[in-house]
C-alpha cells in the first residue's frame, strides 16, 4: 500500500524542486527513467505540479511538451491535487462482465455525494479471477459486491486516506 502524503497545492517552489531533483539523482544512471520518476514524484508530492514538470525537463532534458506529453497520455498522473482516497475500479473485461460498471457508477456517485475519494478507471488489476475488483489508494480489494463497496467507502469518510483499509473478506490480494 501506497502512503499518500498531505496533499496541498501550495507546496512551495523550492519544495516542488528538490524534490523532482531528489528523485532524478535517486535515478541517475537509469535508461529512460522517465516513468519510474514521475511515479516517484506524485508518490511523494501527492500529485504533479506544474513546476515538477519544468523543473523536470530541465534535469532530463527534455522539452516540458514530451515530458507534458507523457503525463498527459497516463490516466494514473494527476496535474491538479487530488483529495481523499484514490479508489481505481477496473474497467476490464472480466471485471466488467461481473458487474464492475455498476460498482463504478456507485463509487463515482459517493464521491459526488459524501466526497472523501477521488474514482478513476483502470483497466486491469492483474484480480481478473477474483473480479470484480477495485484498488483503493493501492490496496486491493476482490470480488466486490455493492454492499463491500458500499462499507469500504463508508469506512474513506471516517479514516485518512493513508489508512490501511482491511478487507472484509479474505479475497483482498
Amino acid at each position: 500500500m501506497t502512503v499518500r502524503p498531505e496533499l496541498s497545492p501550495d507546496t512551495t517552489q523550492a519544495t516542488i524542486r528538490a524534490t523532482v531533483l531528489a528523485v532524478v539523482a535517486e535515478h541517475a544512471g537509469q535508461e529512460g527513467p522517465l516513468l519510474p520518476i514521475l511515479h516517484a514524484v506524485q508518490q511523494r508530492l501527492g500529485w504533479l505540479p506544474p513546476q515538477a514538470v519544468v523543473t523536470l525537463a530541465q534535469a532530463l532534458h527534455l522539452s516540458r511538451a514530451e515530458v507534458h506529453g507523457v503525463v498527459s497520455y497516463y490516466p494514473h498522473f494527476h496535474l491538479q491535487p487530488v483529495l481523499g482516497a484514490v479508489v481505481q475500479v477496473c474497467r476490464a473485461e472480466s471485471c466488467l462482465s461481473r458487474g464492475s460498471e455498476a460498482l463504478h457508477a456507485q463509487a463515482q456517485a459517493h464521491a459526488e455525494a459524501v466526497g472523501g475519494c477521488h474514482v478513476e478507471s483502470v483497466y486491469c488489476l492483474g484480480l481478473c479471477a477474483l473480479s470484480p475488483a477495485i484498488a483503493i489508494d493501492g490496496q486491493p480489494h476482490a470480488r466486490l459486491t455493492q454492499q463491500r463497496l458500499a462499507a469500504l467507502l463508508d469506512r474513506l469518510v471516517e479514516k485518512p486516506s493513508s489508512a490501511p483499509l482491511a478487507s472484509s473478506q479474505g479475497a483482498s490480494a
